[in-house]
């Protein structure tokens, strides 16, 4: 037995803290580590679904109009949208501040987009002009997109909110591996120089200080990328807690009062105006109609955002009368929100151009390594303790079960 052997079983036998931590750092890493592979795989093409999407986008090109072109009316879009789709429901009207698009969604009713998240459909206008450049049919009718499946892979494994907390806790254990490795990985590799690789040894060992080494490297990433992912499953019941609290609160006076019918409804267009003239230092971006689940029965939610790159990344609603037209409120949302709305640019690195994303692209791709080298390292440890002579090489940073 080698000198590192026996110090790591004497560190073992003598240090019964540093035996919990293994057995949290085994089993943590062992129920999460498939899971794990799998948001990794596909969050990959997400961190580049904007440049993706472009490539596989087969909607009509935007028309060449003079520079300085003001967008149309969005009451002229609504009014296009419902004569497309007669007796259909207006959900939202979204205002690209990127590009020259007004993007539409509609549904049925209301009641069936609350029942079915994915029964609405879209179509996309050129600002400029007004030409439809796309339609889509509700969320999977023709088949999902490439991207879509990754979405919903990622995000909620097809099975809603039961799936985001799912994977929302694979994410806590995934956290819990990777401290419980920080706790384990310096006493068993006190002896080795950091970055050592023995490549001399066996392969096991090899690919065991390769998967620390990496584990190490990639740890801060991983634990923003664990505790972002954490806080992204759980935006379902935190929208839900600011409805039943802030919203239902202040929404308490109109209580008892008609709803709007789409008749008394007043112009979107206004609406839109209003609050970009109330907060001209703010973006206005979509406007969403009386009836959404996370917003309010008597008025348009108007959704602005900050011009500068941090607070571009942070959502306020402003409430407009919608048979009035008149500026109601603007909401201060809460703290968990906000939490929320910082957790998916860092989740995604999606706000920091091309090279964040590039970099988040490696760190992923490394992070796969670390986990798939965890499984062998699991396998070819357990093949191990099967004979006679078992080898006690250093344990992992974040191998799922290295150590028993």
């Amino acid at each position: 037995m080698s000198d590192q052997a026996i110090f790591e079983e004497r560190v073992y036998e003598r240090k019964p803290a540093l035996r919990r931590w293994l057995f949290v750092h085994k089993w943590s890493s062992l129920i999460c580590t498939l899971f794990l592979l799998l948001i990794c795989i596909t969050g990959l093409p997400l961190v580049l679904r904007d440049e993706i999407d472009g490539l596989l986008d087969d909607a009509l090109p935007y028309a060449q109009v003079a520079e300085g072109t003001p967008n149309i009316s969005l009451d002229r879009v609504v009014e296009a949208s419902r004569m497309m789709y007669p007796g259909e429901t207006i959900l939202s009207v979204f205002v690209d501040d990127d590009e020259p698009k007004i993007m539409v969604f509609m549904a049925s009713s209301w009641e069936a987009f609350k029942a079915n998240r994915r029964a609405l459909h879209s179509i996309r206008f050129d600002a400029r002009t007004g030409a439809v450049l796309k339609q889509t049919k509700p969320f999977g009718e023709d088949g999902l997109t490439f991207l879509q499946l990754m979405l919903s892979l990622h995000r909620d494994l097809f099975a809603g909110l039961a799936g985001e907390l799912f994977l929302g806790a694979m994410a806590l254990l995934f956290i819990a591996a990777i401290v419980s490795g920080i706790a384990i990985y310096g006493p068993f590799m006190r002896k080795l120089d950091f970055g050592t690789v023995r490549a001399a040894r066996s392969a096991r060992l090899k690919w065991l200080d390769l998967h620390n080494l990496l584990g190490v490297v990639t740890l801060g990433w991983a634990l923003v990328v664990g505790a972002t992912g954490v806080i992204n499953e759980l935006s379902t019941p935190l929208f839900a807690l600011w409805q039943q609290t802030d919203v239902r609160a202040m929404l308490a006076p109109l209580q008892g009062k008609p709803m709007p019918q789409a008749s008394e409804l007043s112009s979107p267009q206004a609406a839109y105006d209003t609050v970009k003239a109330a907060l001209p230092d703010m973006t206005t971006t979509s406007v969403v109609y009386p009836g959404s689940p996370f917003g309010s029965p008597f008025h348009y939610v108007v959704w602005t955002k900050g011009k500068e790159p941090l607070t571009s990344r942070l959502f306020s609603p402003v409430l407009v009368d919608a048979r009035s037209g008149a500026l109601a409120s603007a909401v201060t949302m809460p703290w968990y929100l906000r939490a929320l709305e910082l957790s998916r640019p860092l989740h995604f690195g999606d706000y920091g151009g091309m090279p964040l994303k590039i970099i988040w692209v490696v760190l992923d791709l490394v992070t796969i390594f670390v986990l798939g080298s965890g499984l062998y390292l699991w396998f070819a440890r357990s093949r191990a303790a099967k004979t006679p002579q078992r080898s006690t090489s250093a344990l992992p940073l974040s191998s799922p079960g290295a150590a028993e």
